[in-house]
């Protein structure tokens, strides 16, 4: 028998959907105190939360038979994921069973926008009678701006398209073939602004979209715009729009979350023309069944037959098995996050291939490790073995491997082609002393560089003084070059050089790398 504690309240059909296993022991206990709580996790095998339990520290670190934890929702904000990966712990979520639901919940905000409906119903009970005062707009024929492009943003596209509105999307991560198949335009985030009546909000929270909407991005939407935030509330600037709609730039805005929930002396809540929910996203009969129900059947799936359903980590690898594959995911991810950094446009085409010894190993693996590299840094959830594949197929990106006993130079080599609408990339890497990563090879370029810590690229010409010129900056601001590889190509006409630094640079010290006349292009990666 397996032990499911069960530490928030969940759904009745999630509860029955347990006790439908007869391999299953189902404790229903939420609400309890962390000491209470302690003494239930201790044995178990499985447990599954909401949002309430906090499965951190002492309370995660008592459970002693832990085998997978189910969070029956999307986010993981409550639950130390990398410390559960130490503990051989599997984290599963239903990262779409409650899609639907939030997708209406922002359709619910625009109409309340457009027809004043909060407003207008307070007047009514106020005794009043002003038809006048609450003339609203249709929404057929306007221009909606989905932010985000995933399950919520699709459902929500589709909902408009619906309204016979017009749908633009944006989301730098999904192909435009994707979007076209949702009958949806692609465009750039501030084309997407200029042009839409509505913005909505769909998105995760990463470092680069945190307070994404702030004053800049405000002003650069269309005056008297509404703005439909049912995602994060950390994607907005609540001051900036606050001001945006109190200087009359803005129309309204609609608010489900906050960066202080709830929210205290938020300038938001004075505004008549702000409308609230209380991060009601989930919050249907029909979703906390849906999201219950499938946490249930993931959980049995996982302890009764070893399947892995929606994981949001990786679990416990054989030892023997991750050690010989160690240093290929790790060279993998390197040239992962660095073939992001350098590809211009989004990624529609990925092909990962394996020469001689890395061909001996788990191919998958090790092209899951490049996704990793090249989508970790723009997902709210982490990305890893179990789930990068689906990401990557899931924004459009089509996914291929290649493995051969042969190789050329080297005992083994890792090759990463992506392709963009702008351009074709290739980057190759090696292990030296069966340990260190290597680069070999930037596009036409054969050039042998250390992937460790923070690297800057230069391409440039092929010209005396270059590399002192680069120097001479770097000196200025006390920064050591630890080391300098220089590459040239008969194909090319610049020379590529990399730099390992001691820190990272600025942005503003890049642009004034990219202003010496010499110098065509630099990028800086941390790796």
């Amino acid at each position: 028998m397996h032990k499911i504690f069960v530490a928030d309240k969940l759904a009745p059909e999630g509860i029955d959907a347990l006790r439908e296993y007869p391999e299953l022991n189902v404790v229903f206990k939420p609400g309890l105190s962390i000491e209470e709580a302690k003494v239930e996790v201790e044995d178990a095998d499985a447990v599954i939360v909401r949002s309430a339990t906090k499965l951190k520290g002492e309370l995660l670190d008592s459970a002693k038979s832990l085998k997978v934890i189910g969070r029956a929702g999307i986010g993981v904000d409550n639950i130390d994921v990398d410390r559960a990966t130490e503990k051989g712990v599997v984290v599963l979520n239903t990262p779409d069973a409650n899609a639907t639901t939030t997708a209406e919940l922002a359709i619910a905000h625009i109409f309340s926008l457009s027809r004043n409906l909060p407003e207008a119903d307070r007047s009514v009970r106020a005794g009043k009678w002003e038809r006048n005062k609450f003339l609203g707009v249709e929404l057929s024929g306007k221009t909606v701006g989905v932010v985000g492009f995933g399950t919520i943003g699709r459902l929500v596209a589709e909902r408009c398209a619906g309204l016979k509105m017009r749908v633009l999307g944006f989301d730098p991560f999904v192909t435009e073939e994707t979007f076209k198949e949702h009958a949806v335009e692609k465009k750039e985030l501030e084309e997407l602004l200029k042009r839409s009546d509505y913005v909505t909000l769909h998105c995760p929270v990463t470092d680069g979209t945190r307070e994404m909407f702030n004053g800049e991005t405000f002003a650069k939407m269309r005056k008297g715009a509404f703005l439909i935030n049912c995602a994060r509330g950390e994607l907005v600037n609540e001051v900036a729009l606050a001001e945006a709609v109190k200087s009359g730039f803005l129309a309204g805005a609609a608010v489900d979350v906050f960066n202080q929930e709830p929210p205290k002396d938020n300038p938001l809540l004075t505004l008549d023309n702000v409308y609230f929910t209380p991060h009601l996203g989930a919050s249907t009969h029909e979703a906390q069944s849906a999201v219950g129900v499938e946490i249930a059947h993931s959980i049995a799936s996982y302890l009764t037959k070893g399947e892995v359903r929606n994981a949001v980590n990786v679990p416990n690898l054989e030892t023997e098995k991750l050690k010989r594959t160690q240093p290929y995911t790790e060279l993998g991810e390197k040239l992962g996050r660095l073939i992001g950094s350098m590809a211009k446009g989004t990624i529609s085409r990925l092909e990962v291939a394996m020469f001689g010894d890395a061909a001996k190993l788990d191919a998958q693996q090790i092209s899951s490790s490049v996704i990793i590299g090249l989508l970790k840094e723009h997902h709210s959830v982490p990305v890893n073995q179990i789930n990068a594949l689906y990401l990557a197929r899931r924004q459009g990106m089509q996914v291929s491997e290649i493995s051969s006993l042969d190789s050329k130079d080297y005992v083994s080599i890792l090759r990463v082609t992506v392709t963009t609408e702008a351009e074709q990339l290739v980057l190759e890497g090696t292990i030296f002393d069966g340990l260190h990563p290597r680069l070999v090879r930037v596009g036409d370029y054969e050039i042998e560089s250390p992937l460790k810590g923070h690297l800057l690229f230069s391409w440039h010409a092929d010209q005396p003084g270059v590399i002192g010129s680069l120097g001479e900056i770097l000196g200025k601001l006390g920064i050591n070059i630890s080391r300098m590889q220089v590459g040239v190509s008969d194909n090319m006409q610049l020379a590529i050089a990399i730099l390992g630094i001691s820190k990272g640079l600025s942005k503003d010290t890049i642009e004034t790398i990219e202003k010496l006349d010499a110098v065509s292009r630099a990028l800086q990666v941390e790796v």
